[in-house]
């Protein structure tokens, strides 16, 4: 790369990297609010926040970046164009790709990066976010036990206690669970233990009663000095965790595991995100190719590119947008996957072609030449 063009790599890089900052920050501000419920229904500490808000950063990346790449390109090629500097490579002898050749080469390694980002740093980290999220509803004594107050953690539940120490010593417990045919059960205890065995979450009761509705209406009390309960019916534990398509892996999504009910309904989803995840690194090229479009796809002007620029961005969010509708649609119809690539390929050969045409240079008219008039014979010369 020639010295000037990594003078335009690095304007165009500075301001990708602040696009990206700005918006990557406004976006996770925005989408850790829904995360405040951990901390306010769940009572879970402010590191547990952090974390579900540090694994959801990076599908935040993904979905900002062609974005990030459209401002940085209009931003970064404007201010170049309207300070002289790429009049001055034109002036120099440089031909319109060596000097878009630095923004195709930006938004190829922004591209790559987005590649990266999509196909393994995402589902490892929203695998990880289910496993944290898990963690949270499988903590028993904070989601089921809040000391004087009725709590309801799953339907037909009910659950009450006194109070609960830092220990896990729960004193007077209450629980009431509703039965299949009509009734319920109910659990007293004076002191209680949440625990595991065999790894299942167990709560061990000691000195208290449990108290049952027959079919025939007649009331049963059994009192006990110890018992264990099983507290996966309590709270609806389910089994297997089954990944959404966005915490699958690349083969998981193309070759899925077609004897799971799941995965055969879920089947062309599965291969719409899939295609998907290929697809969209391909709008950082596309948006990029827009900019220099809109910046040195015209003539020179001195009134600024207002205008093109406008059309450069109104653009964007209709190539997005049929974008998204290509998604949706590839959901239903397999054929529709095709769409998904079409739409930023077109969209970035059409602004390179645009590009690297010669725009003639306006000037003031002139009058054509006319030859000169036969002198007649004998005229003075």
């Amino acid at each position: 790369m020639r010295l000037i063009q990594r003078y335009l790599f690095r304007q165009l890089l500075s301001q990708t990297v602040m696009a990206t900052a700005a918006l990557t920050g406004v976006a996770v501000l925005t989408a850790s609010l829904s995360a405040l419920d951990l901390l306010v229904s769940d009572r879970q500490s402010p590191i547990i926040f952090g974390e579900i808000t540090l694994l959801a950063t990076p599908q935040i990346v993904a979905m900002i970046l062609p974005l990030a790449v459209c401002i940085a390109g209009l931003v970064g090629l404007n201010r170049l164009h309207t300070e002289q500097e790429i009049v001055i490579c034109f002036a120099g002898g440089m031909s319109r790709w060596r000097v878009a050749a630095p923004a195709i080469r930006l938004a190829a390694l922004v591209a790559i990066a987005h590649l990266v980002i999509n196909l393994w740093i995402q589902p490892a980290c929203f695998r990880e976010m289910r496993r944290v999220l898990e963690a949270v509803q499988t903590d028993i004594a904070t989601t089921m036990i809040r000391p004087g107050e009725f709590t309801h953690p799953s339907p037909g539940l009910t659950v009450f206690a006194q109070s609960m120490d830092d220990t896990g010593d729960i004193k007077n417990l209450f629980i009431d669970k509703a039965n299949a045919h009509g009734g319920s059960t109910t659990y007293m205890a004076a002191r209680a233990r949440i625990a595991k065995r065999d790894g299942a979450p167990v709560m061990v009761l000691h000195n208290g009663s449990i108290q049952q509705f027959s079919k025939q209406g007649d009331l049963q009390v059994v009192t006990f000095v110890e018992n264990v309960q099983d507290l996966r019916p309590f709270l609806a534990i389910e089994g297997p965790v089954i990944y959404h398509p966005s915490d699958r892996y690349l083969h998981e999504l193309f070759f899925p595991d077609l004897r799971r009910a799941w995965e055969q309904a879920n089947f062309k989803k599965l291969l719409a995100e899939g295609n998907q995840r290929l697809a969209t690194p391909i709008y950082d090229l596309a948006f990029m190719a827009l900019a220099l479009a809109a910046v040195l796809g015209g003539a020179f002007s001195r009134m600024g590119y207002g205008a093109r620029i406008g059309a450069a961005a109104a653009a964007g969010v209709a190539v997005r947008v049929f974008g998204f509708v290509a998604g949706a649609l590839s959901e239903g119809a397999v054929w529709a996957n095709a769409l998904q690539y079409a739409t930023p390929l077109v969209c970035f050969l059409l602004c390179m072609m645009v590009v690297v045409r010669q725009h003639p240079a306006r000037g003031p008219r002139r009058a054509p030449l006319r030859p000169p008039s036969a002198s007649p014979v004998g005229s003075p010369a």
